[in-house]
Parts: structure tokens; sequence; C-alpha cells
């Protein structure tokens, strides 16, 4: 590996970023524009083709760390989102989505080579995202190498994966509810659309997906090409090598990451050095073979930040007669750190109502998990309120905070980020009444943002956790699970089943054991927080008595749980006299049909009915 390589922190921490949109055919896209540092005209442009669906929200950070890359060496690159995807418009669901995503390519590559003056451009492409580079390249001059990461070779095959993750989560929801297993799965039907962990592939798409093959290519559209394969999952292998007996000019890595960069939650994700350092060395080599591009290129620019972009992405009104579009604008904002995210406004002539933050659930960015934020916002910009969607430091697409650490899903300045959205639409919007809202770790800061008395009137929570410090660690939650209903443990006991395994080691008895003691500390300890709420005494980390706190600040509580969900059961148990004191001051729904990030549509659309009625309730 080159030894020039840098470590981790400075390609998280890379300020060349330019948020910006741009338009490919009906649909205009959002993209981020990585300058090159240097000031000598760039010969060659990397534009970057994100994977599909909960790929694209897991590889996020890396995406970036690779885009940071190639710009410290010179190469200014660009990442977008597809239409449909990300921050970009949307799309009819109903289109070949590989076509479209094509032509966004391609767009993009239009764009880059505009505002950086590059003459030839390289691809790099995820999954998914690796085969629509191979398709593109064949279609755009422009395109003079690729670099694909873990290229999906065969549309079936990749289909059938999905088909699996797909049955995964229905049966994983089924667990608490098996009545919900039925046949109404959409992989069930090829001329029906396929949803995976909260994102669709139309039936186009799907026909379109079954039909494209690269292993039947015998040369590569393009002279130069590197292929990198996870080392623990490779799938590219064998099409390397008919690629190289065709005499084309392509390099084969097999190297650590990909599980950990593209399969694994984000907060527990980490970014592929070793397939960073490869790709950053190609590149160098790749460019130095190149004969020197004429200098008047576009040039560096730069960003200021505490302001607002003047780019923006007008979203039509589905009712076409109305014809009141909201816009979208990115924004940087903070002090200490240079923080991110994308505001949503209603129509000009619209009477603004409030404002809401909606905050990162967990490691995932600003467009939330199975990007549920983003219909959100815009849904609500369309009821008269402004929506900031941000990224903490350290996470999505902030800088990160000096001496603060990278993806932290539970950052300690949270709070200081927070108040600086308050802030921000304070300044630019004149908005005084602010909600916050999350899933999870979103919840969570929203609770402990209302405790800390911010300037907030409402906090809408969907699956929360209450209390977090740095020693919790997974299998503290793993244990809070496991006492959210003694009674299904009363019954296992007695179960022939459960004996048998037992009997064969199959059983964790300290684990178990440990969890009804837990369980028995919890309820104790329910008893005393109550009675000591009506001595007047409090303790520490006693969630009823912070509600009751909230409450009688004039907050409105919202809590939205799925079935199942440890915080339901946690809140009933350390809080439930506290919720039948403040009655409709504190709202509970729980949602039969939902699992923890409300990864099918149906689900989702009851839960976004539910919140946006208690946004607007008074």
């Amino acid at each position: 590996m080159n030894a020039e390589f840098q470590p981790e922190p400075d390609y998280r921490s890379s300020n060349l970023g330019e948020a910006l949109y741009f338009d490919s055919g009906d649909h205009r896209l959002f993209a981020w524009l990585h300058h090159s540092d240097r000031k000598s005209q760039p010969t060659l442009g990397l534009v970057i083709c994100k994977p599909f669906g909960y790929e694209a929200i897991y590889s996020h950070s890396a995406v970036r760390a690779f885009a940071d890359a190639a710009a410290a060496i010179g190469v200014p690159a660009m990442r977008f989102d597809y239409a449909g995807t990300g921050d970009s418009a949307d799309m009819d669901p109903e289109a070949d989505q590989l076509d479209a995503w094509s032509g966004d390519i391609v767009a993009a590559i239009e764009e880059l080579q505009r505002r950086t003056g590059v003459d030839r451009v390289c691809l790099l492409g995820f999954r998914l995202g690796g085969m629509l580079a191979v398709q593109t390249a064949a279609r755009c001059k422009a395109v003079s190498a690729l670099i694909v990461i873990s290229p999906v070779i065969r549309g079936k095959k990749y289909l059938r994966e999905l088909r699996t993750t797909s049955l995964a989560s229905i049966l994983g929801v089924a667990e608490a509810k098996p009545a919900d297993i039925g046949t109404n799965d959409a992989s069930s039907s090829s001329d029906a659309a396929l949803e995976v962990a909260g994102f669709s592939l139309s039936a186009a798409s799907r026909a379109a997906l079954s039909q494209a093959d690269l292993s039947g290519a015998q040369l590569p559209p393009v002279p130069d090409m590197l292929i990198i394969d996870g080392n623990s999952l490779p799938t590219a292998r064998r099409w390397a090598e008919v690629l190289c007996a065709n005499e084309a000019r392509t390099k084969y890595l097999a190297l650590p990451g990909l599980i950990e960069m593209i399969m694994t939650p984000p907060h527990l994700g980490s970014i592929p050095q070793e397939m960073i350092g490869a790709a950053r060395e190609w590149l160098v080599r790749y460019v130095a073979s190149l004969p020197p591009s004429s200098e008047g290129g576009a040039g560096v620019r730069s960003r200021e930040t505490g302001t607002l972009s003047t780019t923006l992405l007008s979203i039509p009104d589905p009712e076409p007669s109305r014809r009141r579009p909201v816009t979208e604008k990115p924004v940087f904002f903070g002090s200490e750190a240079i923080l991110f995210g994308i505001v949503t406004e209603p129509w000009q002539g619209e009477k603004r109502r409030g404002a809401v933050i909606l905050l990162n659930a967990g490691g995932s960015y600003h467009v939330g998990a199975s990007r549920m934020y983003v219909p959100l916002a815009r849904r609500w910009a369309r009821r008269g309120y402004v929506v900031l969607r941000m990224d903490y430091a350290g996470l999505g697409d902030s800088s990160v905070r000096p001496g603060q650490p990278w993806n932290d899903m539970f950052p300690p300045a949270a709070l200081t980020d927070i108040r600086a959205g308050i802030e921000l639409l304070e300044k630019h919007h004149g908005i005084r009444e602010v909600s916050l809202a999350g899933l999870c770790a979103g919840a969570y800061y929203s609770l402990r943002a209302a405790v800390a008395a911010l300037p907030v009137t409402r906090i809408l929570m969907v699956n929360p956790i209450y209390y977090w410090h740095d020693e919790k660690s997974l299998e503290d939650v793993q244990e809070a699970e496991l006492v959210r209903d003694t009674g299904v443990y009363q019954d296992r006991t007695f179960s022939l089943g459960t004996w048998k395994r037992l009997l064969k080691g199959q059983v964790n008895v300290r684990f178990v054991l440990r969890s009804y003691s837990h369980r028995q500390l919890a309820v104790f300890g329910a008893a005393t927080r109550n009675l000591a709420r009506r001595m007047r005494i409090r303790l520490s980390r006693d969630l009823g008595w912070e509600l009751e706190e909230v409450a009688a600040r004039g907050v409105r509580i919202v809590f939205l749980f799925a079935p199942g969900e440890p915080g339901l059961h946690l809140l009933n148990l350390q809080a439930g006299a506290t919720l039948r004191r403040l009655g409709e001051r504190c709202r509970v729904h729980v949602l039969e049909s939902g699992d923890h990030v409300f990864s099918k549509s149906g689900p989702r659309e009851v839960m976004s009915n539910i919140l946006s009625d208690e946004l607007e309730a008074r």
C-alpha cells in the first residue's frame, strides 16, 4: 500500500464537499462535489454510483471517504442520489428504475465535467451501482475507466438475494405477530414491486434486472478497470478472470471490509481502509498514464459556513391543480463544527405553522432509516411546517468536532448540535415553535433535549430508548429485550422443547437467570421510584419524573411503538403511574404491524399518519 495513504480521521473530516442539485431529465438530483485541493487543472474526474436500498444507507460514510480520498490526490469526485433515493426528487414508482438511474449517471458525468472542466471520467460503482456503472460506460464516451466494488454480475441472482432479505424481514416482524405471515409478500409475484428493508424495486425494474448479466461480456466497455471483491464474500472473481483472459487491462483484488461497509448497520460498521487505499493507488497510476489536460478548468470552489445555499429542489404538489410546490435546500450551520442538514420549506405563500427537526436514527444519516425522514419532511412542509433533517457532528455529512469520535450514535455534544439547529430555524425562518422527532436514538435525544429544557414545544418519539451511558453494550440492549415480557419465558419454562435444548447445552442459563434478576430489580426500582415521587423525592434516571417535568413546561409528549419494543415495556414499568396522571399531555400509540425501523410501506404510512395528526394536535 502507498506510504502516503492517510489514516481514517483525515478522510472523515474533509471540508472540500459542495452540496448541490442538478437536473437529470425530469428529475432534480442531490449531489456532493468533492473538489480537488490542487491548483492545477484536473485530468480525471470520479463519479460514484451508489448501491441500492439499505446498502446505500449503511455505506454512506464509506462512500464519502472514497470521494474525499480521490479529491486528496487531485481527482474531483461527485457522489449523488439517484432519482427516488436519498435527498433527490421522487420518481414514478412504476418506472424502470435501472434505466432512469443509468440516465442519472450520465447526467452526473456531464455535471461533473461542466463544473470541473475534466475531459475524462472514471466511474466508481458499489454492488448494483457497479453493474449500472458498467452498463452506463458503454453509452457514454467520457468514461475512460471503471472501479467496481463487489458488483452485481447476474441480475437474477441478486433478485434472489433481495427476496431472501425481504422474507427474513417479514419473518422477523411475524415473530411478534405470527398472523402477519401471508401470501401478500411483494416478492411472490413477478409482476409486482419488490420491497426490501423499506426500499422498493418496481415490477419494470425487476424485469430489467432479471435480464441483466455482465458475465456474458467478453470485454469491458472501457480499457482500464479495477475490480475489488470482499475477501469473505467474493462474487466477481470468475468475471474478472474472463476479462483478463481476453487481454483486458483489468486488475482484480479481494480485500477485507465489504461486510462492515455495506452490510452492517452504520453505528457498527467501519470504513474499508484497504479498499480505499487500493482504489487510491490505482487512480494515482491511472492519472499518471494520461496525457495532461489544457488549463482553464473551473478550478477549486469553496463553501461558506453558516450561510444558506442558493441551490434549491422544488417538489411539486401531489395535487397539480393547487400548484404549491415545497422547496428543499442544503444548509451549513453551527460554530464549533460544521453541521449539515436539509431544510424543507412550504410554498412561499403558505402560512408557517412551526418547525420540526428530525434527528439521526442511530448512525443513519439525515434521510433516516428506510429513507422515512424524506417523505415525512415533504409531507409536513405541505402542511405549513419548516422541517430540518440534520446530522450531528461526526455523523452523516457533518464534520467531526475536534477531539470527538466519528460515527458515534450517541455523540456527547448532540444537545449542542440540536440547539444550533433550533437557532438556525429561529434566525433564518423566524420560527419559535419547534418540535423534535426521531426514531430510536433520534427519539432518545428528542427526550434528552426536552429534559434539558431546550426551547421545544413537542417531542415525537418512535421506538425510543431512555438512558444511555458509555459503558452500555449491545448485550445490555439484548438483555432489555429479554425482560420485556417475563410471561413468555415462564411459558417456555414448561415447554418440552426448552428442556431438550437445556440438556443439549443450547440455552444460556446464566444469561436467562441474569435477565430474570434484572427484571425483578426493575420492578422493585419502579415501585421505589413511584413512592419517591409521591414524597417529592427525585431519584436519578427517573423517567416518570422527567416526563412530569417536561409536560409541566407545556411540551406535548408523543410515543409511538412497534409491538414487542423494549421501550414500551420499560415505559409502562418505569412511568406507568405518571402516564395515567399526565393523560392527554403524554400520548402513547402502539402500531401492531410495525417493526423497529418500520421497513414496510404499509405500517410506515400509518406511522406517518399518526405522527402528522399528533404534530397538528393542540
